[in-house]
Formats: structure tokens, sequence, C-alpha cells
């Protein structure tokens, strides 16, 4: 299966949990593909299977800038992605309140309009607890590496 890890990152927090996640997923069998700035073209030429978002938050609660472009071509482009399975890993600061996680909603969000059907409960990383995201984020992505083979 492919996976397609779809990443936004400000001070590079969550490039390298996108890495580690492409890594896990690469050991477990899945066609994993990462990439810092992903075009439309370059995903829609990978043709993914399944996708993962790891994101964090800037500003006001958006999306990293990073980010933003491939973003708003899959909203303006909405390709037909229904049924295929997806999750979100959000990284955030608890600290800045109604906007902690917000880019990790916005995935969520573009996701359903995408027909993308989350197989996971999103995984909300919080700055201010977490230490090490990588190890943090491992129980999470064991669960949707189990989630996924299942829909192999």
């Amino acid at each position: 299966m492919k996976v397609a890890i779809l990443s936004g990152s400000v001070y590079g927090t969550a490039e390298e949990v996108a890495r580690h996640a492409e890594k896990r997923l690469r050991a477990a069998g899945f066609e994993a593909w990462h990439q810092a700035r992903m075009t439309l073209d370059e995903l829609l030429a990978f043709a993914p299977q399944a996708f993962l978002g790891v994101t964090a938050t800037t500003g006001m609660g958006e999306l990293p800038d990073n980010l933003q472009a491939l973003y708003f071509a899959l909203r303006e482009q909405l390709p037909d992605w229904r049924g295929m399975p997806g999750a979100v890993l959000a990284l955030g600061d608890s600290s800045y309140g109604e906007t902690f996680c917000a880019g990790g909603e916005m995935l969520r969000e573009l996701y359903a309009e995408l027909g993308i059907r989350e197989v996971l409960p999103m995984l909300r990383l919080d700055a201010s607890e977490s230490v090490n995201p990588e190890a943090d984020a491992e129980p999470w992505l064991d669960e949707l590496i189990s989630l996924l083979q299942g829909c192999a």
C-alpha cells in the first residue's frame, strides 16, 4: 500500500516526526513517501492509497508555510479519494488555547472534503509536555500501521 505523508513544519519538529513515521511505515512493508514541500502534481504522480498528515500549527491557528500551497491546491482540485484511509498527527502547544493543534484540525477538514476516511482519531502532541515527539508518537503510529494493514 502506498502511503503519502503530508507534513507542515515551522521549526522542524513535525518534519522529524514525519520522517520517523516514514521509516516505521517502510519497516512495516508500506511504500511510504514524504517530501517537505510536496506539490499536488508530485502527490498525484505517487498515486497514494492512504494518507498520514503530520503538522504543526503556526500564527493564529494556521498551517505552516511549507504545507499551505499543497493544502490550497487540494481544496481547489478536490481529487476523488473517497474511502481511502487516513490519519492526522498534530503538534502544538496547549498554552495557545483555542488554536492548539488547529493545523491538524484543518487537515482533518480537508480529509473530509476529499472523502478520506479517518481510521484513527487525531493524535495531539503537546510541546509543553512532550520532550521526544517521535517516541511519543510511536504507540499511535503502531496502531495506525495495524489499521492500514487491515485495509490492504
